[in-house]
């Protein structure tokens, strides 16, 4: 359990040791990654053998059973050693993405196909947005049609991350139409299929940040898939995938945090190094300042994302926490970022400095994987029992 003003020494001895790691993999390697668009397979490889994809699965799956706050520090280590969601991305999948297919997939699955992900050796990405849907995940129009052996997927989804090297995908559709359910939630399934690339194409979106993580553009036609694909219930989809929303905004959250932190370490290295007018930038105010305004920004925000964590540790409610986490990490991972381009000066526009790739990436967490006005309407009617605006 995480105490109240920071880790214990075995969730410290993750933190190091992700550090240590990540050290072997310097400014150069991410730069590098950044301008030719290659997946950092050498980095995901070294992160596999310590054994990290699978550190939050369950340890009778091979996996190292650790918590949310774990995962957290560990992918925030990621970000902050310099690799940024360049690194974060590539792993963040694999980290707590599986967690539906870990508690609503049947033994069997559980067993077959698990072990395979925390290897390596499956590569998962997972089809959730549309072009017409967006965060309206009800409004989805890729249909799971029945048929006497399995069900048949057509449809398209946006923003699919990893697409192009993976394996397998876990993809929720519509098995019975919007207008014959109820609710607007029913009627959704959750599968977890072969990544046939003669039934499924998947186009790369040119993006303007880690261009190594490839997001994708992608059209399934006639997918048939057996009945053993289907995790869970038939229709309860959209359930499963809510079980996985708030870890995914506490990591989302604690990343940009490790992202804010490696461009605030540059920026105040540079700021006591960079000598104007006979003294270092750093001992201007107009400079000092901002740096020391995002850092205290930073620490804020962690704290909200490792509250969030440790109230989902423990089985509690954790919904408000780690929406904020989300946007507090967000917003202050940004604006370090902005502030340590603008601390470099002319400089921070330049590749070597590295801060210019931070400040592109910062732009994801604020975006991803819901906008910062959902979050706001989430609070305003679940915290502050506002009526529902939309």
């Amino acid at each position: 359990m995480t105490t109240a003003y920071g880790f214990t020494d075995d969730q410290q001895a993750i933190r190091e040791g992700v550090l240590k790691l990540c050290a072997r993999f310097d400014a150069e390697y991410w730069r590098r990654t950044d301008e030719t668009g290659d997946f950092p397979e050498a980095f995901v490889a070294a992160m596999a053998q310590a054994g990290w994809l699978g550190a939050a699965m369950p340890v009778e799956l091979g996996g190292s059973g650790l918590g949310l706050t774990e995962a957290a520090i560990a992918m925030q280590a990621v970000a902050e050693s310099g690799a940024g969601f360049s690194g974060a991305s590539a792993l963040h999948l694999n980290i707590f993405g599986p967690m539906p297919l870990a508690k609503f997939g049947t033994e069997e699955q559980k067993r077959k196909l698990i072990p395979r992900l925390i290897a390596g050796q499956d590569r998962m990405c997972f089809g959730v947005t549309e072009p017409d849907a967006g965060l309206d995940t009800t409004s989805l129009s890729t249909r799971a049609t029945r048929t006497n052996d399995g069900y048949v997927i057509r449809g398209r989804k946006m923003w699919t991350t990893m697409a192009q090297r993976a394996t397998k995908m876990l993809i929720v559709a519509r098995t019975t139409p919007r207008a014959e359910v109820k609710k607007a939630t029913d009627g959704i399934s959750l599968f977890y299929v072969d990544f046939d690339r003669e039934k499924i194409a998947a186009t790369p979106i040119p993006k303007m940040g880690r261009k190594a993580v490839e997001s994708n553009a992608v059209f399934i036609d006639d997918l048939h898939v057996p009945a053993d694909a289907l995790v869970g219930e038939e229709g309860r989809g959209f359930y499963y995938l809510l079980e996985g929303l708030n870890p995914e905004r506490v990591m989302i959250g604690a990343e940009a945090v490790g992202l804010g932190r490696a461009a605030l370490k540059k920026a105040a290295a540079y700021a006591k190094e960079r000598v104007v007018f006979g003294r270092p930038i750093g001992q201007n105010q107009g400079v000092a300042h901002p740096l020391a305004r995002v850092w205290a920004e930073l620490e804020a925000a962690n704290l909200m994302a490792f509250k969030a964590a440790a109230l989902y540790d423990a089985g509690q409610d954790c919904a408000a926490e780690a929406n904020a986490a989300k946007y507090l990490g967000g917003e202050a991972g940004f604006r370090a970022c902005e502030a340590a381009v603008l601390a470099h000066g002319g400089m921070g526009y330049a590749k070597e400095f590295d801060v210019e790739r931070y400040f592109r990436e910062a732009m994801i967490p604020r975006i991803a994987p819901v906008s910062r006005e959902m979050i706001f309407n989430f609070i305003a009617e679940r915290v502050l029992g506002l009526p529902k605006s939309y």
